[in-house]
Parts: structure tokens; sequence; C-alpha cells
């Protein structure tokens, strides 16, 4: 199988070396000299693979491969580094890369396996990136949602049960993504042609919530006027994600029982016995075992559950996808909005990467679409919550100190170009007078016009 490739090199001559040897292999190869005309062609025409230096003027291959990562259907990507930069294309790696190789190529067939193992990979890919698209617009790539080297693990496990029809039960915190994991593996099994239907259990009041799962008879209560089907019936072939499961009720948990049992159910005042060909994952996050303590949940139905359990981490021990993750947000909600913002200043992206995000990757996306609202040409610190910027206890004293450095600059020079006009400098960065009040009191900027 070969592919569309798109090399990208500064030195001329080591570019035309590799675009000769993937030629020659039968590949279809175009060539960029350096990072900026790569991502304009990126833009502008779709490629299978990247093979790309990783230092480059103008824009490096590191950062070629994150911006690439907002697309939709980005390609994969395998680096070319000199030896003593091997650090950053292991970065790379951890956040989606294909592999490396170092310079000087010491074997032409060294390129050639691992450019065809990637290709061949492809067809794979690309079928499930069709799937994912048809199934659920505006799901983030995989490369978005598996993103730090704490969700590798993650992906391994969501990537050895999608095959199976096994039960699957997704913990993790408010906001860390266990939806979009069930989509996933839903989407790479044999079921992905048919529907994935999401039931939140905390969501649907306690005396509906039956009827929601099994559907209702004519009659069956006051107001159920004609037969309804439930999300069991609806999940027909495919999957059903009941989401935050230790919140149904114990009464509820029996019948749910029943169904993982004997694959059978009936609607709500009826008696004909419906079969359950479903595959069910359920995330929660509470410890079920501490439920099951408890007589909160039952234990025979927390072992059908708990078949194959995936433990999602929470932002705060996946720092490593914070710059990757806030780019993605950043440019749907710029493309959203209308406007256009040049990435995150330096401050903005340590605020980012030192906060413990408690609503996880669900309050991020809340933030930077508050910063893209705010923001005037690029995303500091001042376009981001007060939380993120008043919690010092996680930051190093290093970290921390250099983010007030450069506070304290942005200040004086936006007080300089409005001649200490205090109103205007505050609108300039993004916060309220009060606000700004505070930090000059803080930085004791109060008698400095700047």
């Amino acid at each position: 199988m070969k592919g569309r490739i798109l090399i990208v090199e500064d030195d001329k001559t080591f570019r035309s070396l590799l675009q000769t040897i993937l030629e020659d292999d039968g590949h279809e190869v175009l060539a960029a000299e350096d990072g900026l005309k790569g991502l304009r062609m990126l833009r502008q025409e779709s490629f299978d693979l990247v093979v790309t230096d990783l230092k480059m003027p103008g824009k490096t291959g590191l950062e070629l491969f994150r911006e690439s990562r907002t697309d939709p259907n980005p390609p994969m990507f395998i680096f070319i580094t000199a030896f003593g930069k091997v650090d950053e294309a292991v970065t790379a790696m951890k956040e989606g890369a294909v592999d490396f190789l170092t310079k000087p190529l010491e074997d032409p067939d060294s390129l050639l396996t691992l450019v065809n193992r990637a290709i061949a990979s492809q067809g794979r890919t690309r079928e499930y990136i069709t799937l994912k698209e048809a199934e659920s617009a505006g799901l983030p790539p995989e490369e978005l949602i598996f993103a730090g080297q704490a969700m590798q693990t993650v992906r391994k496990l969501v990537n050895d049960v999608a095959s199976t029809n096994a039960n699957v039960l997704v913990y993790g915190e408010s906001g860390t993504g266990k939806e979009l994991v069930a989509r996933i593996i839903h989407l790479l099994s044999p079921r992905g042609k048919a529907n994935f239907v999401p039931l939140n259990c905390a969501a649907i009041p306690e005396n509906l919530l039956e009827s929601e799962l099994f559907g209702h008879e004519k009659g069956a209560f006051t107001g159920a006027s004609q037969a309804r089907q439930g999300k069991f019936e609806l999940a027909k072939g495919g999957t059903i994600f009941l989401d935050e499961i230790g919140e149904m009720p114990v009464a509820l948990q029996a019948k749910l029982l029943r169904v993982l049992q004997e694959r059978v159910f009936e609607r709500v005042g009826g008696n004909k016995e419906i079969k359950a060909d479903v595959r069910i994952i359920a995330a929660t996050n509470r410890k079920l075992q501490d439920e099951v303590a408890q007589h909160r949940f039952r234990e025979d139905l927390y072992y059908r559950l708990d078949v194959f359990p995936v433990q999602l981490p929470p932002l705060k021990d996946r720092v490593d996808a914070i710059p990757l993750l806030a780019g993605y947000f950043l440019n749907r909600f710029s493309m959203q909005i209308g406007k256009k913002i040049n990435g995150f200043e330096k401050d903005a992206l340590t605020a980012m990467e030192h906060y413990a995000w408690p609503g996880n990757v669900r309050e991020m996306q809340n933030v930077v679409e508050r910063a893209v609202i705010l923001a005037r040409g690029t995303i500091n610190s001042f376009n981001l919550p007060e939380a993120l910027l008043s919690k010092p206890e996680p930051v190093p004293r290093d970290s921390r100190d250099a983010l007030k450095t450069v506070e304290r600059e942005m200040i004086i020079k936006a007080l300089g170009r409005h001649g200490g006009n205090r109103r205007l400098a505050a609108e300039e960065m993004g916060i309220s007078r009060r606000m700004l009040q505070y930090k000059l009191r803080d930085y004791e900027l109060l008698n400095d016009k700047g």
C-alpha cells in the first residue's frame, strides 16, 4: 500500500535524498523547505504521512505537528532529528507521533520500514475516522482524546477491548472524557456501524428512568398516550452508554442485571420479551466498590459491569497534553466565533499548566472559549479566569515568579500605551478595572505610570 507523503526539511540535499528514496518505493511525495511552507501545504492538501525535521527556521517540526492536530483528519508524523535532539522526538511520540529517525540516515531501509508500516496501518485509521465523523460530528481526533503520556495505557486498553463484546466500566472524574472513550470503543468494534446511544442516569428523574431505558406501552402510566421505544431498543445491534451508573436506583439495578444475565427485557406496562442485542459500556465518577460496601449498589451488578475497567486520569496528571488540548479548543472557538487569535502567550500557558483543573477537560474547554471572546490578537493570562491565577500552591517558585514578572511588564506597557489611563489599560488586557487595581497594588505599581 502506497501513500501520499509530505517531506518538510530545510537541508536541500537531505530533502532531495528523502524524496528520491520514497518516490523510488512508489509513494507520491511533495516537499517543503521549512515549517511555514509545510503548514500551508497541510492546510491546502491532504497527506497520509508527514516526514519532517525537528529543528527548522520559522516553525519547528514539533510546532508543525501540534498545529496539524487541530485538523479533523490529521496525517501521521515521522520525525528526523539530530542525535542530540532525541528528547524532543520522544516528546512528540508521547503526543501521538508514529516514530523518529536520527541524522545522518544510516540506511534507506530504516526509513522505508517506518513509512510502509505507518501507511499500512492507515487503512484502519482512515476507516475509523470516517466512522467517527459519520457517527459523531465534532468528535476530536484520536490524538487529542489520548493526548499525554498518562493516556497511553488507556489507549492500549481501548484497542484491546474494542473488538470484543465485553462490558466495559469507565472510571474518571467529571469532565475527563468518559463518553468520548466509550464512543471510540464502539466505533472500533464490530458494532461500530450501528447506533451508539448514551443515557445519563443522573439526569433522568427516577420515576422516568425505567421508561427511558426499556420503553413503555400505550397506557402504561398517565400521559403514555402511545407506545415508545427505550434506549435498549434504539441501540439494537450497537452500544448503549450508561453514564453515571452509580446514580441508578437500586430497584432499577435489579432490572438491568436481568438484561445482562438473560439478554431480554420488557417495556414498562408490557409483557412481551424483547431481545437485548446491545453492548453495555457504563461510566462513573464514584468508587463503585465503596457504593457496594454501603449497599447503595448491587454487588452482582457491579461484577457484571466491571468485566473490563478503564480508569481515566484527571487533567492535572496530563500536563504534557495541555498545550495540544488548548490549541485545539482555541482553533475550534476561533472558527466558531469568527475571530483570529494567534495562539497563547507564555504566561497563559504557564498558568494553565500549573492549574489543578477540578473540572478537567470540560473546564478547559469553557476557559478557552471565554479567553477567545476576551482576547485581542493572542491569549494572555489576563484573559483567563482569576481562579487560574489565584492558586499558587502547585506552581514551583521559579514558575510563579516568572509569571508575575511577565504580568508586571504587561501592565507597565499597557499603561504606557494609554498614558496611564487605567480604564483603557484594563480594557486592552481584558480584565476589570478592579482587577487591574488589585494587580497594581500587588506589584507595587500604584505610583508607577509606566
